[in-house]
């Protein structure tokens, strides 16, 4: 844990205001979610929640599935960070932050077929080739995508196996 050195007082109603630099610094926005963790010293722990990120384990094998099938690169991320890659360029996307084109088309909730050359994560060299928002209870989670780094276009099988993918992690979230 880092000392940011800002105090604030808890009102009257039990709230406290995170402080605009934390904010931006931590992407929070209006109406983000946030954990509430205790520590055994007293901390008070506040942590982004992820709802895709609860599906680790599935979206793991789901990359790794996606990868074998599509000899792609394969990720899927929620609307910070890549949680699951597989592929030849896993390293390159696995835990990094996603671009800012990545997260407008997420929370724009577009179906993306690689008409754009969007960079799955900036600096990796990587552009997508298919991305489909992942959709739970009426709310984005995050998205699955296929990236490359030739630019090539996905192919109606690439997008009916990504689809099939925020269908599945999407239900596995209702749940």
């Amino acid at each position: 844990m880092k000392a940011t050195g800002i105090v604030r007082r808890i009102d009257d109603l039990g709230r406290v205001v995170i402080p605009k630099e934390i904010r931006r610094t931590m992407k929070i926005r209006e109406g983000t979610p946030l954990e509430i963790y205790t520590g055994t010293s007293g901390e008070v722990i506040f942590k982004k929640y992820s709802p895709v990120g609860e599906l680790v384990g599935f979206a793991e094998d789901y990359a790794e599935a996606l990868a074998k099938s599509t000899e792609q690169t394969a990720a899927i991320c929620d609307e910070d960070t890549v949680i699951a890659a597989a592929g030849p360029n896993k390293k390159e996307l696995l835990h990094k932050n996603i671009s800012e084109a990545l997260l407008t088309l997420i929370k724009d909730r577009v179906k993306y077929t690689g008409d754009k050359g969007v960079v799955a994560v900036d600096g990796s060299g990587l552009t997508i080739s298919v991305a489909y928002p992942i959709i739970s209870n009426g709310d984005v989670g995050g998205a699955v995508f296929l990236a490359n780094t030739t630019g090539e276009k996905p192919n109606d099988t690439e997008i009916k196996l990504v689809l099939a993918a925020t269908e599945f992690l999407g239900r596995q979230m209702e749940d």
